[in-house]
């Protein structure tokens, strides 16, 4: 794939897209660059101050256009419940769901229904998320549900006898590799099922490589006075900024030739950097078995049945 950037994005006026963790990183910068061609962007933010600080950098960019903060929080069901029952109150249609939103490598903590914090933000929030959308994005021309991954779900593994860390000695590292997996699993099954379902969904997964983000600041290590500026250093060495980061999720969520199931990341040196390009996902991955149980555990854990 020649050189890729968000000047070549197709126009968007007329689509409404949804952007979880939007008011810094990665999402600030796919909401930015979504709003620049046309699309009305609602950033979905935990914090709604931070949320309204992103909209006025935008505005500030892009004056004219369409935003809306809404507040939700992937660490509590009743807030994703929430959002959704807000968004379907103002909005008729969504046509594209960006699942960005995540946390990396964090301490044992858990979420407000008791879920290892990062199963629970990065795969069960978006997972409850998307269900509750579904029925606004069947009106859709063209919807489309793009998840946010990471090159580590290669690592990970997917205990379903623990997916929610209650009896394994946790180890931050693996908990985040077993989300961002899980992250995959569920485009593959949301990808199957639309596809049998006869809908026009196209269920795509994306990956940054390694960007400079705010995502880092849980990390323990990284507020340590040595080892956080030289974790810094490397990043930016081996990595690229939010900007750059951001345009895999971008060419996922808006060209034409994209399709249900495909996964998308940086096309240089082991997917660290680099042009857009669709890339190849590990076997686990690929597991429509572990897929399958994945998606009816999440159904149990979350309380939400998708439409299908």
């Amino acid at each position: 794939m020649t050189r890729w950037t968000v000047a070549d994005m197709p126009d968007q006026a007329g689509r409404t897209a949804l952007v979880t963790g939007a008011s810094s990183g990665l999402g600030f910068e796919v909401a930015l660059a979504l709003a620049a061609v046309g699309a009305s962007v609602l950033l979905g933010c935990r914090d709604p101050d931070r949320g309204r600080t992103a909209m006025d950098r935008i505005r500030s960019q892009t004056p004219e256009a369409a935003l809306r903060v809404i507040n939700v929080d992937l660490a509590s069901l009743e807030s994703v419940r929430a959002a959704a029952a807000e968004l379907a109150q103002r909005h008729d249609v969504i046509d594209l769901l960006i699942n960005n939103a995540g946390v990396m490598a964090t301490p044992h903590r858990r979420t407000n229904d008791g879920f290892e914090l990062q199963i629970g933000v990065n795969h069960l929030g978006h997972f409850a998320l998307t269900g509750l959308l579904l029925d606004r994005m069947a009106d859709s021309a063209r919807p489309r549900v793009v998840t946010v991954s990471s090159a580590l779900h290669r690592r990970g593994t997917v205990d379903l006898s623990d997916l929610l860390w209650e009896r394994r000695r946790y180890r931050p590292w693996a908990a985040y590799e077993q989300s961002k997996l899980a992250n995959l699993l569920f485009t593959l099954e949301l990808a199957r099922r639309g596809e049998a379902a006869g809908t026009a969904m196209a269920a795509v997964a994306a990956h940054p490589g390694v960007a400079a983000t705010d995502l880092t600041r849980d990390l323990a290590v990284a507020r340590l006075p040595v080892l956080g500026p030289a974790i810094r250093a490397v990043v930016g060495r081996l990595g690229q900024g939010a900007a750059a980061g951001a345009l895999p999720i971008l060419y996922a969520a808006t060209m034409p030739g994209v399709e249900n199931g495909d996964y998308y990341g940086p096309g240089g040196p082991m997917e660290l950097r680099g042009a857009p390009a669709r890339v190849s996902r590990s076997d686990r991955a690929a597991d429509a078995a572990v897929a399958a149980a994945l998606w009816e555990r999440s159904e149990e854990l979350t309380g939400v049945h998708y439409p299908m």
